[in-house]
């Protein structure tokens, strides 16, 4: 699917997706990301949802986003607190939803000004 917004005004917009790519400032990739406004991360190293540890998330927290949307694929999945509990002790927010409704968040909340990452992990492996 293909996002249309009118201006990203310099910063990292989702431009399209699919279950095999995510699309940034039509730059094409087709591994999991972390998107930021003002950062692009190749290499969060989880590869499966199930693997996800609060330990993964201390890199997100070093970079002191407002929210965190956790993108889990084509299903929603949750995770237990405990394992983002340091986004938690520095009053970031987590939302967890499918790959494509985050990726919608994540323009909708970058194009309003707010600091926001998005984990966008392209299948549940």
């Amino acid at each position: 699917m293909k996002l249309h917004l009118t201006t990203a005004e310099n910063n990292n917009l989702i431009t399209a997706y699919a279950d095999e790519y995510i699309e940034v400032n039509k730059q094409r990739y087709a591994q999991d990301l972390i998107v930021m406004p003002e950062t692009l991360i190749h290499d969060w190293p989880v590869s499966r949802f199930a693997d996800i540890t609060n330990v993964h998330f201390s890199q997100i927290a070093d970079l002191k986003p407002e929210v965190v949307l956790l993108g889990t694929g084509a299903a929603h999945h949750f995770l237990h607190p405990k394992h983002y509990q340091c986004l938690t002790d520095k009053g970031i927010a987590l939302e967890c939803m499918t790959t494509a409704a985050a990726c919608r968040t994540y323009n909708i909340l970058m194009s309003e000004g707010r600091n926001v990452a998005a984990i966008l992990m392209l299948a549940l492996k």
